[in-house]
This record gives C-alpha cells, structure tokens and sequence, in this order.
C-alpha cells in the first residue's frame, strides 16, 4: 500500500510503498482509510517538536485524524461489521487502566497514538483496535469528517469544558479562526448561549466565521486587547479559547480575561508566563486540552450528523501530501486538508 512516511525529522516525508497492516490481536479493526486529515501537529513533527514526546523510531507514517470503512476485525470484536463507515479516535487504549474506567481515555497508562508514537493513516488502511472506532451515521462521508477525529474532538473537548462556565450574557473570546477555530466556534454555538467574539489575523477568515456563529469580529492589528475590553464593557470574557498558543496570542489572550475567568489552551508553540500573584490576585484559571474521549467523539459526530457542525475542507490526493503540508505551513489553506488515498 502507499504511505506518508517521515523518515528524517526537518526533512519533508515522502509517500512510498509499504506492507499492509496485520491483524495481530483479536480486538484489532483494520480500517480502509477514506480520508486523512493534516494537521498542524504533523508540521510540528516533521520539525522535531515531538522527538522526545512520542518516542517513536523513523520511519513510520503519519496521520492522527482519519475515518474510512471497516476492512476486517478480530474475533472478539463486537461493535462494528466489515464494510461499517468509522471515524477513529486518536487514541488506541486499553480499556483497563483507572483512566479508561473513568473514560478519560487520552489518558490511558497504556495507549498508542497513531500518527504520533506508531503508523497513522496517511495511507491506505490503518490498524487501530474495537475501542477507538465510532460507527458514524450513513449520511456521513469519510472524507468529510476526518479531520473532526483530532481537530474536532479537542476543539468539542475544550468546548465542553468551558461550557460549564457559560451561562446567558456571558462572552467566550476564539483566538484563531482556522482549521481548529472554525470548529471551536461552532461548537460554542450548539452548546452555549455564550456571545462568541473571534480574533484572527486574516480579515478573509474572519468573515467566514460569521456564516459559523461569531457574534464579533476583531482583526488582530495592535488593539485587539482594546477592542475586546470594549465588547466586553471593561471587564473582558469570562472564557478566552486559544487555539493558536504562540506569536503573542497567549499575551492577547491572558489580558481579554475578566476575573475568575477561564483560559482554555489547545494551540502550542509558545510559553506561558503569568505572575503566581496575578493569577491568585484575579482568580484566573488555564486548562490544557488533549485531544478527548470516546464519548466526546460520538457526542461531536451527533452534532456532525445533525448540521451543527461542518468541516471547512480542502482535498487532496495521497500522493499530493508534501503539497498539501506546504499549503498549511504557508497560510494557504483554509479549514483543514484532507489526504484521501
């Protein structure tokens, strides 16, 4: 089968013939993959951000969100058929340990990660096991939805934390209008009555995200901060949901908070650094976001299925993958890319 595989980190990855995926286990499930997405954790890959994380050994493939058709399945498997439509959780877990009993399952003791410590989906079949794999709706199309697998699932996941906190006439703040923004706000919109105020660098992204829910627009052009401050009648939101995480969002971000609020951080990149008497003087909170559960996957493919949420989607073929990387890594693709094999 064809791959996407790195095998130097800093050096982009190459698509080339490897052997197909075996079963090996009887909970195993080998799915034909119908679409992968890219993400912008595969660029940081590639330049070594997760050498040290992931452990993995090069080559190997990538690819951490996909969805596809059931191929073939152990014998104890129970949950899906050959030939079911599935979108696949990040994860592949144990189902043992406390943190899968508790169904935080991003947190499993005894996880996999494909696409990040073992092969992914940027190929044509993935072997993953029974407990990551969400039989979807029959109206739901592989290459529609993958990319909801990671981007969706930790901006549902982010989403629904902050949810708790976001009761009628409150503000909620989206740093980032992309690929993970353009859910997040979507999100927002089907579980709070929240008012959603967007802040991003393109004016072009911006007037998209209407047709999504904002509420506000701000372009990022030096009063930002100002401009929220102003939206939010002096005190600033009681949420700000970062997915950028670098370039002075977290300094942004930080400052649109009102007191007690919530800092939700999905993006990455960059550092952190709020005085320990600012924090306790104001009561702000940060939470990080890792990925999400099963249920928060099946949960997001219910609002997928009902129209509340809708992937901004750009497709492209296998073997057009380092075109697609190079689209991301430059700012020209919109939403999310989709490498379908």
């Amino acid at each position: 089968m064809k791959a996407v595989r790195l095998h130097h980190y800093e050096e982009q990855p190459v698509v080339e013939e490897v052997a197909e995926p075996k079963m090996s286990g009887p909970h195993d499930v080998i799915v034909r993959i119908g679409g992968a997405g890219l993400c912008r954790t595969d660029l940081h890959i590639i330049e070594g951000q997760w050498k040290e994380k992931s452990g993995v050994t090069l080559p190997y493939t990538l690819g951490h969100e996909n969805a596809g058709w059931v191929q073939e399945i152990g014998s104890a498997v129970s949950n899906v058929a050959v030939g079911d439509t599935v979108i696949v959780h990040p994860l592949i877990t144990c189902g043992l340990c406390r943190a899968c009993r508790a169904g935080d399952d991003m947190h499993c003791a005894n996880n996999a990660f494909p696409g990040i410590s073992v092969d992914g989906g940027m190929a044509n079949f993935l072997k993953t096991s029974a407990r990551s794999v969400v039989k979807l709706d029959a109206g739901l199309a592989p290459k529609d939805i993958a990319a909801l697998a990671d981007a969706g699932l930790t901006a549902y996941h982010a989403v629904k934390k902050a949810a708790t906190i976001l009761y009628p006439g409150t503000k909620a703040v989206v740093i980032g209008a992309g690929g993970l923004g353009h859910i997040g706000i979507q999100c927002l919109k089907a579980l709070t009555p929240a008012e959603i105020i967007v802040i991003d660098r393109s004016p072009q992204a911006l007037e998209l995200t209407r047709q999504w829910g904002a509420d506000h627009t701000v372009v990022v052009d030096g009063s930002q901060v100002a401009k929220v401050k102003d939206l939010t009648d002096g005190q600033g939101a009681e949420a700000v949901i970062d997915f950028v995480g670098e370039g002075g969002a977290l300094e942004d971000g930080v400052a649109m908070l009102r007191r007690a609020g919530s800092y939700y951080v999905i993006g990455y990149g960059g550092k952190l650094n709020v005085p320990t008497i600012d924090m306790i003087s104001t009561e702000i909170n940060f939470i990080g976001n890792l990925v999400g559960t099963y249920n928060d996957l099946a949960e997001l493919m219910i609002l997928t299925a009902q129209g509340k949420v809708e992937l901004h989607t750009a497709m492209y073929s296998l073997d057009a993958a380092n075109d697609a990387i190079h689209d991301l890594d430059s700012g020209k693709l919109r939403g999310r890319g989709i490498l379908i094999p």
